[in-house]
């Protein structure tokens, strides 16, 4: 797990790192492309996460942050029959998707090198 949490949080590091550089030297669709390289990445951990139950009790900000977007999910679906939803949740995850995403990797962090150490290096 521990392995996994380390990748998890330096990828999405270089990602969006990766991204910011990409948007601003390549003009036009690559802005896109950078969200859905993050956000695939961001939802394929999410997955192994809930699946393998890591950090995923109830109440914890995991699993507030994992129901939100599940419930931004449920509204996409709503989106693909009545449009105006659809239009109205993609305008806002224009601006909400990279705070989003510096949340997301934030939370690995905490969790890899706050959580994870051991009580006694927490001592110092």
């Amino acid at each position: 797990m521990k392995q996994f949490k380390i990748i998890d949080f330096w990828l999405s590091v270089i990602l969006i790192i990766l991204s910011i550089v990409v948007a601003f030297i390549e003009k036009g669709d690559t802005f896109f492309t950078c969200y859905f390289v993050v956000g695939g990445w961001h939802v394929i951990s999410m997955l192994v996460h809930y699946f393998k139950g890591w950090f995923c009790e109830k109440g914890n900000s995991r699993y507030i942050y994992q129901s939100i977007v599940a419930f931004i999910l449920f509204m996409g679906a709503a989106g693909l029959i009545i449009g105006t939803i659809l239009i109205i949740l993609l305008y806002i995850l224009l601006f909400a998707a990279p705070f989003m995403a510096l949340y997301y990797t934030y939370l690995c962090y905490k969790e890899t090198y706050v959580k994870m150490q051991r009580p006694l290096t927490l001592l110092k």
